[in-house]
């Protein structure tokens, strides 16, 4: 623990995690900004660092503020701590486990395997390059939708911001 932060490494594990999901929501985007993502996704490595991150909670918020990240060797770390919460019973984990592969993915140049990321086409919302060989039983084992239906929140995506 940080002798200058006496708040508990569980606690603000979920804070963070909180925080991060709040900015999201505030308009589908990071609304912190990126030096407030950049400052999470840093707490969160230390207290990785430093041994913190114990439980099957903690392994998921940290999973989730890492998420978030811009560099794909997070989105690898929120995928295996999301894999350990799972492995111990974190339901909540499976679908950051699609959702952090597939950013890894993407951020390498490849397919998304599950069809969790979407990206503009020009002006258009559309789901990202999909692994064909990912049918949607797996999809369904990490509690991530059809293809169909990833399709429709895509279309849906495009038309929130046409009315926007």
């Amino acid at each position: 623990m940080d002798p200058g932060n006496p708040e508990d490494p569980s606690a603000e594990l979920e804070r963070l995690a909180d925080e991060q999901l709040d900015a999201n929501d505030a308009d589908g985007a990071d609304a912190g900004g990126g030096a407030a993502r950049a400052r999470r996704c840093a707490r969160v490595l230390a207290l990785y660092a430093a041994g913190a991150v114990d439980s099957r909670a903690d392994a998921y918020h940290a999973a989730c503020v890492l998420l978030y990240s811009i560099e794909a060797a997070h989105f690898d770390l929120a995928a295996t701590l999301a894999r350990s919460a799972a492995r111990r019973g974190e339901d909540r984990a499976w679908p950051i486990i699609a959702a952090a592969v597939d950013r890894g993915r993407l951020a390498r140049g490849q397919q998304q395997r599950f069809g969790t990321q979407f990206v503009r086409q020009g002006a258009r919302w559309v789901v990202a390059p999909v692994d064909p060989a990912v049918s949607d039983a797996l999809r369904a084992f990490y509690a991530v939708p059809p293809l169909w239906v990833l399709h429709q929140s895509a279309a849906q995506l495009q038309r929130d911001d046409e009315r926007a």
